[in-house]
């Protein structure tokens, strides 16, 4: 806390007025990175549902890399309510996903019978992948291109 104090150059009782410990800090961290990704489900670009659908994944695949330390911090924390935040996390991006790979599935452009948590768990399984993004991202390459492949 004392870091984040110094380097938000607010006071002490500033910081934590609003919040009381790190873990709470950490969740309201999660909370927005969360409430980010599920909003720029509805804002995303691309040419075909499809090509919608692959922009948000590779936003959620950097999401996954970047927020993980943060997220990984957050859970050790939390103790009993690990399962908690991450199921609540979970069926919030699988409902925001959801739209997107529905409407690549009806335009015929992704497989059909996958659902947006299977999609989502397929990103992080890449995701989860150690090495640099010159070593990871062509593995989301291919793990997209399947995606369509499967139609």
């Amino acid at each position: 806390m004392a870091e984040v104090v110094r380097r938000s150059g607010l006071g002490a009782g500033t910081i934590y007025r609003h919040f009381a410990d790190r873990q709470v800090l950490l969740e309201a961290l999660l909370a927005d990175e969360v409430d980010a990704m599920c909003a720029s489900a509805t804002t995303v670009e691309g040419s075909t549902a499809a090509g919608r659908l692959e922009s948000w994944l590779r936003r959620f695949f950097h999401y996954v890399t970047v927020e993980r330390p943060v997220v990984l911090d957050l859970l050790v924390l939390a103790g009993p309510d690990e399962a908690r935040l991450r199921l609540e996390t979970r069926e919030r991006l699988v409902a925001a996903g959801g739209p997107l790979l529905r409407a690549a599935q009806q335009a015929d452009e992704v497989a059909p019978g996958l659902d947006a948590g299977q999609v989502l768990d397929l990103v992080m399984a890449v995701a989860k992948v150690r090495g640099p993004a010159s070593y990871t991202e062509p593995l989301l390459d291919v793990a997209l291109a399947g995606l369509r492949a499967l139609r």
